[in-house]
């Protein structure tokens, strides 16, 4: 008996070779519907109409179409079961082994500008996922396929012999995924029409991993990801089974390191080569290219100490020179676009370093959302990433910063936010030289950064995430040589921190807008 293929599908790229391929190289007899099955015909190809297969027609203006017990019970049967078997053979029901199915265009259709309610409606497909998800749960038997990128590895696999267990399972678990993430894109749409607020974090992550432990031996932990998004798009290249606290650390250096740029910055002017090095989520030594030394050796040397057991981030490819610099020290994992081979080489000296590749295109699409748990429900923010903009700064002291100080500023200002608060940072020349973080009140993590820079504080700047409420951080400065400030401003007493500055000749810019980090 000829193998039987339904087809039906939105989206006719690469039908046609598909559906050639299935009748003239590997017997298929094909049952399609409605656009799919006219397709098939203008090219002659051979093709049973679904309506002519049950002997029911289409109804409700083509709503009702495969939605009928000769489609789902030649697709639902299990191979292996008598009874099944029988039902099949009492009601003249054929087995189908192959289902090609992509849904209606809901997405593009509710993209488009105006879109009415009922049109959109309308675009919500009923009997495709019934089919994808029959066929899915019965893979054992079926193969199923929901996007023209797999006609060409399936043709090739059926070209070998007999589809594996292990294919059809890998073509299944696609298929879920499709479906799933299709339904979570109506029901975004229609809560964003009733004005219902929704958040992607909604879409049913499936598990990638159980992880050894969470933060402690004693906690258990797993790790749920979407398969192309984010860490879970990430490679990793060699060393031991991430944990819960590498992932929590390289999400700090991602969104640290992505400040200046990632992957290809030749694309933008403004994107710098940086490295940060990360310790319990802090930065703990951060820098850009300067003109005798690169980001990455700069990074390791700002905080030597704390860089044992770091988190390193690098946002260009990494060469032989970095490898060489990464595997210099002990290190728990590096991240970074690209590696070229004989920085590989280099690193598979240290077999047990993480080395993550985790390219742009990963996270492009990736959620906006901060979401956190709290006892009994979530916290969902917006991520605090957006673009800083100068000219929103304030000169609020006589002396205006001059362009090195400025510069520095800024290079400071973008990482105090991955900072936690109260945080102080202070830097030169690109080159983060103490870091204070978590602390209680300001002056405390001020002394930190301040005492963590030592003498190399004279002439440097210094930003914090929060506002001055006294004078004290200030004066403190000034005892260390800080030339400029970067805050937010805000405070009542905001002219007492000018009228310091303006004494010890401190330039300070105030921001408008804080960066607190718990």
């Amino acid at each position: 008996m000829a193998p039987i293929a339904l087809l039906s599908v939105s989206d006719k790229q690469g039908l046609l070779p598909l559906a050639k391929a299935l009748t003239d190289k590997h017997g298929f007899t094909i049952i399609s519907s409605g656009g799919t099955a006219k397709t098939l015909e203008r090219e002659r190809i051979p093709v049973t109409r679904v309506a002519d297969y049950t002997g029911a027609p289409e109804i409700l203006g083509g709503r009702v179409k495969t939605l009928h017990p000769r489609v789902h019970g030649g697709i639902l049967a299990k191979r292996e079961d008598p009874n099944h078997l029988n039902d099949l053979k009492e009601q003249n029901i054929s087995q189908i082994d192959l289902v090609v199915v992509n849904l209606y265009p809901f997405r593009a259709t509710v993209a488009q500008p105006n879109v009415s309610w009922g049109e959109a409606i309308e675009n919500i497909d009923i009997g495709g996922p019934a089919m994808i998800r029959a066929a899915a749960k019965n893979h054992v038997n079926v193969s199923i396929l929901t996007s023209p990128n797999q006609y060409s590895s399936f043709l090739e696999a059926l070209q070998e012999g007999p589809i594996t267990q292990e294919f059809k399972r890998n073509l299944a678990l696609d298929a879920f995924e499709h479906t799933a993430a299709y339904d979570i894109a109506i029901s975004r749409w229609i809560k964003g029409e009733i004005n219902c607020s929704t958040s992607q974090w909604l879409e049913e992550l499936p598990l990638k991993q159980k992880l050894r432990y969470g933060e402690n031996p004693h906690q258990s932990a797993a790790w749920y990801s979407s398969k192309s998004k984010g860490w879970g798009g990430a490679s990793q290249l060699q060393g031991k089974e991430l944990s819960t606290n590498n992932l929590l650390d390289l999400e700090a250096a991602l969104g640290t390191v992505r400040e200046f740029g990632y992957g290809d910055l030749r694309s933008n002017p403004c994107h710098q080569k940086a490295a940060v090095v990360i310790k319990h989520t802090n930065p703990c030594g951060a820098a850009i290219d300067s003109p005798t030394s690169d980001a990455l050796n700069r990074a390791l040397e700002a905080d030597n100490v704390s860089a044992f057991g770091g988190i390193v981030a690098l946002n260009s490819t990494v060469n032989a020179s970095n490898a060489t610099a990464l595997t210099s020290l002990f290190l728990e994992c590096v991240v970074a676009p690209d590696y070229d081979e004989d920085a590989l080489k280099t690193l598979s000296k240290k077999p047990n370093l993480r080395v993550i590749k985790l390219q742009s295109d990963a996270f492009d699409q990736a959620s906006n959302d901060n979401v956190r748990s709290i006892l009994g429900g979530l916290l969902i923010q917006d991520q605090d990433d957006q673009l800083i903009d100068r000219s929103t700064w304030k000169v609020s002291t006589t002396r205006a910063p001059n362009e090195l100080e400025i510069n520095d500023l800024e290079f400071a200002w973008k990482l105090v936010r991955h900072v936690r608060s109260n945080a102080i940072v202070v830097a030169c020349n690109g080159q983060s030289l103490g870091i204070g973080a978590g602390q209680m009140n300001r002056v405390g993590s001020t002394k930190l950064a301040l005492n963590a820079a030592g003498e190399k504080a004279k002439g440097a700047v210094l930003a914090s995430d929060g506002f001055f409420p006294f004078d004290d951080t200030v004066r403190l400065a000034g005892e260390y040589g800080i030339k400029a400030i970067i805050q937010p401003g805000g405070s009542i007493k905001d002219n007492d921190s000018i009228d310091a500055c303006n004494e010890l000749g401190i330039a300070m810019l105030f921001t408008g807008k804080r960066h607190f980090l718990h």
